[in-house]
């Protein structure tokens, strides 16, 4: 015990570092298990289906079940493939779309440790521009995954995905460099801070001062681009089941197989975070400072939702069910007693809202999916290239002149 004293005395930054890297893997990887119960759930019920419901109450244990059979599933890898980049694609997909996360800024930077932020791992400089460097290399991990497969439809789906992501990641960076030059950084810190403020009419707050609201057609590229970004429907022309069985993961199996779609929702996350960060002020409340009773709105929810499960286990649940909903109701109550602390208020205020927009465009992820067809691929490449590519340019020429303009 002296000696981890003792070094972590020595290396206080390295140590604090350390812990954050081992909490936001822990909490992402959570996240991404229980996305996918999220989106089974959310697509049950526009579909008037209940869902994952019997494994655990509501079905709150199916991402531990299934976790369990890709551990346990048999493992096969072709015989005709190329072993090296067959194992190393899923890797590579895994971890370029977690390596992105640590970009994230969930909460103001402010709040400090041993004179690190607390709300995020690296915050440097060129935040946008390394994430842009570290998800546009993601295609790599599909494309290598179709090609090592030596099969044909893989191949297709590779294929495919390496067109369509190099196509829309031209769309897709066009599309915010009209934030950048509102803002005048690549510092998502920064970034954010320059959203501060609101929209008044008559000196009466009336909107927060977000990019959304100036940059609605480059928020409409960017959220269309995206979306193909991280093949999703419409978009999901990679692994389109009904042309290509499963697309460039169809020789895949056990948990190489479940991390090609950790990967997929991981890069939800990111591009979710990337349009709260961008358009929608990331962790900034959006009611003014003077609105009090706002802080209290985290623990309030937490509050609320644990005596919603409470009714639910009392009154919907039998057995082991009640006793499961319980254990999630003794920590939603506790973790929002404790949010109503005044200590507490300041430093869960951040990552509140930043977690809640997130959530938002998580949602409507979902309800695309759930919603839209997929499109044919003529469309898809044509859509991108003949009017998302000159939207976002036109956005941009727009942009760079009212700034001009305005300060010229």
């Amino acid at each position: 015990m002296e000696f981890v004293a003792q070094f972590i005395a020595q290396h206080p930054i390295m140590v604090v570092s350390l812990v954050k890297i081992a909490v936001l893997l822990f909490i992402v990887m959570t996240a991404l298990a229980y996305l996918t119960w999220f989106e089974r759930k959310v697509v049950a019920h526009i579909q008037s289906r209940w869902g994952p419901y019997y494994v655990g109450a509501h079905g709150l244990l199916q991402p531990l079940a299934d976790g369990l059979k890709f551990l346990f599933k048999e493992d096969i890898t072709l015989p005709t493939s190329d072993r090296f980049v067959y194992i190393l694609s899923p890797f590579l997909a895994l971890t370029l779309a977690l390596a992105a996360i640590a970009l994230i800024p969930f909460g103001p930077p402010s709040v400090a440790v041993c004179g690190q932020p607390v709300y995020v791992i690296a915050n440097v400089d060129i935040s946008l521009l390394f994430v842009f460097a570290i998800t546009s290399i993601g295609v790599y991990g599909v494309a290598l995954a179709g090609w090592s497969s030596n099969s044909k439809y893989p191949l297709l789906g590779g294929l495919r995905s390496s067109a369509q992501m190099i196509s829309y990641e031209v769309s897709l960076t066009l599309s915010v460099i009209g934030v950048v030059l509102m803002a005048g950084t690549l510092n998502f810190n920064s970034i954010i801070e320059a959203q501060r403020g609101y929209w008044h009419i008559h000196s009466i707050p009336f909107f927060p001062h977000w990019n959304f609201i100036p940059q609605i057609v480059g928020f409409l590229c960017y959220l269309t681009a995206a979306i193909a970004e991280t093949n999703r429907i419409p978009f999901d022309l990679p692994e389109g089941e009904t042309e290509l069985v499963a697309g460039f993961h169809t020789e895949y199996s056990s948990f190489k197989f479940a991390m090609f779609f950790m990967a997929e929702y991981a890069n939800m996350i990111t591009v979710s975070c990337l349009a709260t960060i961008l358009f929608f002020g990331g962790w900034l409340s959006p009611f003014p400072d003077s609105w009090t009773w706002t802080f209290y709105l985290p623990g309030v929810g937490l509050l609320a939702l644990g005596a919603y499960c409470l009714y639910d286990a009392i009154v919907g649940m039998r057995g082991l069910h009640r006793i499961q909903l319980g254990v999630v109701t003794a920590l939603a109550l506790g973790m929002g007693a404790l949010c109503l602390l005044p200590q507490v208020r300041p430093l869960i205020e951040g990552p509140f809202w930043f977690t809640a927009k997130m959530g938002a465009f998580l949602f409507f992820y979902v309800w695309t999916r759930g919603t839209l067809p997929r499109f044919r691929y003529d469309q898809l490449m044509s859509f991108g290239w003949k009017l998302l590519l000159p939207v976002s340019l036109a956005n941009l020429v727009v942009t760079s002149f009212v700034i001009l303009l305005r300060h010229g």
